[in-house]
């Protein structure tokens, strides 16, 4: 059940994966959360994929999914959605077979913020047990919703936020169109997020089988692109396949609810899907353009992704 009345999340990787100075933090996602200005905005679209590592490999390209996903709102006159909700990726390391929603009533980090949205929460918890639950333990300490939500507040400062943590399940598509039927029976307007990283390789995550080196890099960058032409093609039940067999993100779980959920909307409205991949880069990418340097064994992928 959620917690005690006015009890609030505070930021458990401010200062690691985000600025803990509320200046500091506060101008950064000012910075990044910009439209990709080579985009057309479509205005149905309603979700995003998002990475979660440290903003300075990361940040802007979350930005750019969120301020993209704002621009395409705006174009269309629509105000602020009610409620974000961020189905995440799952790093504690304790067994989990449905999804994982928050006990508290806030979520807090440097700047602001965000009320949780408590009764889509209960309501999930008696309507769907069997899939859904109240664990603090999978938020007390995880970051891939936390270093989504200084983002979220500087796109949609007034939106709720519904943090959920969603496992690599197979009903993780059946999770996603929960929430989007309940959410279209509370009459609330709604966008969706994923955050998830792509592929992690390299010796450092015990993930190797190109072997190492530039053609081992571009190995890992292709695996991410099996999984992001599964996501253009909408093809919401093959993408917890697709990561099980190929190791191609942490978030798999997390990006099948979302994909579920946003087509479960389109579906509803008779609307056809319409998928933008922004940008795709990967760690070592971002640190060559920092500060070139030889590149490493290891890289992490990241992803923009619009859709709708």
């Amino acid at each position: 059940m959620p917690g005690p009345s006015g009890s609030t999340r505070r930021p458990a990787v401010a200062g690691r994966f985000y600025p803990a100075d509320e200046a500091q933090c506060t101008s950064a996602a000012r910075q990044f959360v910009r439209a990709n200005e080579q985009t057309a905005l479509n205005p149905n679209w309603r979700g995003a994929i998002v990475p979660h590592a440290g903003w300075m490999f990361s940040g802007a390209i979350a930005g750019e999914a969120i301020g993209t996903l704002k621009a395409a709102r705006e174009s269309a006159g629509r105000p602020e959605p009610q409620v974000v909700v961020v189905f995440g990726a799952v790093h504690t390391p304790i067994p989990l077979l449905r999804a994982a929603m928050d006990a508290n009533q806030r979520w807090s980090v440097p700047g602001g913020a965000s009320s949780v949205f408590v009764e889509l929460s209960e309501k999930l918890e008696a309507d769907a047990s069997e899939m859904f639950g109240v664990d603090a333990r999978f938020h007390q300490r995880e970051h891939a919703v936390e270093v989504e939500v200084p983002l979220i507040q500087r796109a949609w400062p007034n939106a709720m936020l519904m943090p959920i943590e969603v496992p690599l399940i197979d009903e993780a598509p059946a999770i996603g169109r929960r929430v989007a039927r309940l959410i279209d029976v509370m009459n609330v307007d709604a966008v969706y997020l994923a955050s998830s990283d792509l592929t992690h390789y390299g010796p450092d995550f015990r993930f190797v089988p190109a072997g190492v080196g530039a053609a081992a890099l571009a190995w890992a960058k292709d695996n991410d692109r099996r999984l992001l032409d599964v996501v253009a093609a909408m093809a919401v039940e093959s993408v917890v396949p697709e990561v099980r067999d190929r190791a191609s993100a942490c978030g798999g779980g997390a990006i099948a609810a979302m994909l579920a959920a946003c087509k479960e909307h389109g579906l509803a409205s008779g609307a056809s899907g319409d998928v933008r991949i922004l940008r795709h880069e990967s760690s070592d990418d971002v640190m060559l353009r920092i500060a070139p340097h030889e590149r490493s064994d290891n890289a992490v992928g990241y992803a923009a992704v619009v859709l709708g």
